[in-house]
């Protein structure tokens, strides 16, 4: 009895989907190519929630505490690389660029300077920034967190 349900419903539904279609098969003349997004202009600043880091007054003691959860991968003392590269002196200086760390090709290859209104912006959505990067990390998205954060790495003593 069951299966003879289960076989009746799959007629009934293979006659709704013949009665909704003119009967032809339809084949996509293209695959469709999933690329990779593009990397932001040096020069973009911009952020998702249109914020500008201007509007903020970063606190060094708050962003030590944000820090926190970066200092599994990152540290602030020069020279010492963990997962990610060492974060000191990071203000100014040109991306993928620490001695000793293996970076994706994207972040070597990305071409700008780490100025703090595009710290913000790669705190906020790094995979946005640089598209392919290995940092795993989806995000900081209060923007104070990311100015406090920002604050204490210019001073992170």
């Amino acid at each position: 009895m069951l299966k003879a349900k289960a076989i009746a419903l799959v007629v009934i539904c293979s006659a709704i989907v013949a009665a909704c279609s003119d009967g032809s098969v339809s084949q996509p003349d293209e695959v469709a190519v999933v690329e990779k997004p593009a990397a932001l202009a040096a020069s973009d600043v911009t952020t998702l929630d249109g914020t500008m880091l201007q509007n903020f007054v970063g606190n060094a003691a708050n962003g030590k505490a944000v820090f926190a959860q970066c200092s599994a991968c990152h540290a602030t003392d020069a020279g010492v690389n963990k997962i990610g590269p060492s974060l000191n002196g990071i203000i100014g200086r040109m991306a993928g660029t620490v001695p000793g760390f293996s970076y994706s090709s994207a972040n070597a290859n990305s071409g700008f300077v780490w100025t703090k209104e595009k710290l913000n912006q790669h705190l906020e959505k790094p995979q946005r920034v640089i598209p392919g990067t290995k940092m795993m990390y989806a995000g900081l998205p209060d923007a104070q967190k990311r100015a406090d954060v920002i604050a204490y790495l210019e001073a992170p003593n």
